[in-house]
């Protein structure tokens, strides 16, 4: 249980607030126009492909637990048939990363969803959703889970709200600093900085 008042970082360390959101049912709005975005699935031939999208998709966020994976253990996540991961194609480019995940039967959870910067802000977010949304739901489920923290874009958090998540659980995550780490590039993040533990 957590105490009120602050609670110290060691160096190296990350601490980052999560919230986790729901959808119980398939949301009633109609579908909108998803123009020139296409879904281009990732099997376990995609290994490489995929490590590179998340880093390019995800670095300027600090996303790294695929990254502290073996290759390997990341092959035989994109060959679950109850995993389905995607590169977003945005005319003709590789522009995002899209991953879900049905292993948990009537449960299953939006694990990434991000767009490369240059994509963001331009309604492609909205137009990436449709689909997602469509899969997740084409699928026997009950709930739909996604989760997001201070150290995701900003917009995050309340894009899922209007894309009909509702926020249920918060979560204290602490981790290892992937930078640290040489996972990402030392000045991927630069709006979090890097506390090194001394030498």
């Amino acid at each position: 249980m957590l105490c009120d008042g602050y609670t110290d970082i060691p160096a190296g360390k990350l601490a980052t607030v999560v919230t986790y959101l729901e959808m119980t049912a398939p949301p009633t709005t109609g579908k909108g126009d998803s123009g020139d975005l296409s879904l281009r699935r990732l099997g376990a031939a995609d290994v490489d492909r995929y490590l590179a999208l998340f880093r390019t998709v995800g670095g300027p966020w600090l996303w790294s637990s695929r990254l502290t994976m073996p290759a390997a253990e990341v092959a035989r996540i994109l060959a679950d048939p109850d995993v389905e991961a995607y590169a977003v194609v945005l005319a003709g480019e590789e522009a995002g990363l899209l991953e879900l995940d049905f292993r948990g039967g009537d449960e299953t959870e939006l694990v990434y969803c991000g767009l490369v910067e240059s994509a963001v802000g331009r309604g492609t977010g909205r137009a990436l959703m449709q689909p997602a949304l469509a899969r997740a739901w084409s699928r026997p489920i009950r709930r739909l889970m996604v989760h997001t923290c201070h150290l995701d874009h900003p917009s995050a958090l309340p894009f899922y709200v209007r894309m009909g998540f509702r926020p249920y659980k918060r979560a204290v995550e602490v981790m290892d600093d992937p930078r640290l780490a040489g996972l990402l590039p030392p000045d991927a993040a630069p709006h979090v900085p890097v506390i090194a533990p001394p030498r």
